[in-house]
This record gives C-alpha cells, sequence and structure tokens, in this order.
C-alpha cells in the first residue's frame, strides 16, 4: 500500500513539472514574440508554433491571449520591479524614488531593447506595464503628496502621468536615436508636471542611480 501511494505521488510531481515546464516554454515563446517588431499582433496560434505544442495544449494552461498577457508581465516585470523597489527605497526622499525608478526602466531600454518592445506591445492591451508596477507607482505618489513635495493632490493622476510618459519615451527610444542623458529629460519633465520646481527636478535627476539590489533568490 504504502509503495501504491508513493508511485502515485512520483506520478503526480512528474505531471506537475510536466505541466511547469510546459507553461514557462510558452510563456518564454509568447515573450520572444511579444518582443518582435509586430508583436503586438501575436496570436495563440503563433505562440503554440513557437512554443512547438498545439493549440489544445495552449488552452491546457492559460484560457487565452489575455491570461497568457498577464502571465508574461508578471514574468518579465516582477524581478525587475522588485529589484527597482528594494533600491529606491533606500533613497529618503520619494521624488528621487520616483525618479531613480523611471531611469532604472528607461535605461533598461538602452540596455536590452527586446523587453523594451516587449513592455510596450504587453501594455497595450493590458495594465500599463503591469499591475505590479501600476500599483507601485501610485503608492510612490501617495507618500511624496503625503510628504508635501508635489502640488497634485490626486495620486491616480500622478502615476498615470508617470506610467504613460514613460511608455511613449520608451516607444521613442527603440524608434530614434536620443541623447545619452534622454532618460533624465523624461524624468525631469514628469516631476516638473507633478509639481516639482524645476531647479529641484534637474538636481534631483542629475544625481547618480544608485546600485540595482537584486532580488532575492526563491527558494
Amino acid at each position: 500500500m504504502a509503495d501504491a501511494r508513493s508511485d502515485k505521488a512520483r506520478r503526480l510531481e512528474l505531471g506537475r513539472q510536466r505541466r511547469a515546464k510546459t507553461r514557462a516554454k510558452v510563456i518564454a515563446a509568447a515573450f520572444e514574440l511579444f518582443g518582435e517588431e509586430d508583436g503586438l499582433y501575436a496570436r495563440i496560434e503563433d505562440v503554440s508554433q513557437r512554443a512547438g505544442i498545439t493549440r489544445a495544449t495552449f488552452y491546457d494552461h492559460f484560457s487565452g491571449m489575455s491570461e497568457l498577457r498577464e502571465a508574461v508581465t508578471y514574468e518579465v516585470t516582477h524581478d525587475f520591479l522588485t529589484a527597482v523597489t528594494r533600491t529606491v527605497s533606500l533613497l529618503p526622499d520619494p521624488r528621487e524614488r520616483i525618479s531613480a525608478a523611471i531611469r532604472f526602466y528607461l535605461h533598461r531600454v538602452r540596455e536590452v531593447p527586446g523587453w523594451g518592445r516587449s513592455m510596450i506591445n504587453l501594455s497595450a492591451n493590458g495594465i500599463i506595464f503591469g499591475a505590479e508596477t501600476f500599483r507601485q507607482a501610485e503608492l510612490t505618489v501617495m507618500e511624496a503628496i503625503a510628504a508635501g513635495y508635489l502640488t497634485i493632490a490626486d495620486s491616480a493622476l500622478g502615476r498615470d502621468a508617470i506610467l504613460g510618459t514613460t511608455i511613449a519615451a520608451i516607444s521613442t527610444m527603440l524608434r530614434e536615436e536620443r541623447d545619452g542623458n534622454y532618460p533624465e529629460q523624461v524624468v525631469a519633465t514628469i516631476l516638473v508636471g507633478l509639481g516639482v520646481a524645476p531647479a529641484d527636478a534637474r538636481e534631483i535627476t542629475e544625481k547618480p542611480l544608485p546600485a540595482l539590489v537584486p532580488a532575492p533568490l526563491q527558494g
């Protein structure tokens, strides 16, 4: 009896591992497609073909492209957002936290253009940068408003100004050659729009970016 239970447990674990492996393969294939020039138009058939699975297998893991987009967005933003959040949380001024977070995102686009294209294509049919980043952006704005650093009163308005301008800047960076300090110019513009004095905005954006604190290993 014990052997039978042990054998069943092994089969269940092997099945779980196979499902996890297939799911990861689908997400990886979707990320590759979303990072291509026409990735916005990726279909279930395209993802299935890239992942080497059938359409039926796709539906074993995802209800459709909307759910897949959410899963891919989480996978490609979670660790980076966690690292950025941990790093900027060490900065005492919420205006500096806003500045550093945006600059990290924009400089990453220069380092990994495919990641930037994925962010644009994933954001086109869902929450900009994903739910986690969306919430974190508003929380940081709320902290800055509470500290009296911003003149706006609506945190959602500040969040949208940050995320909307940042995603537009990413699109520009992928299409055009911009100055090396373009990310800092974008951030200064955002800060002024939120109510930060221009001189303070320039000073904040000219501060060196801190070293990115990596996300903790899962285990």
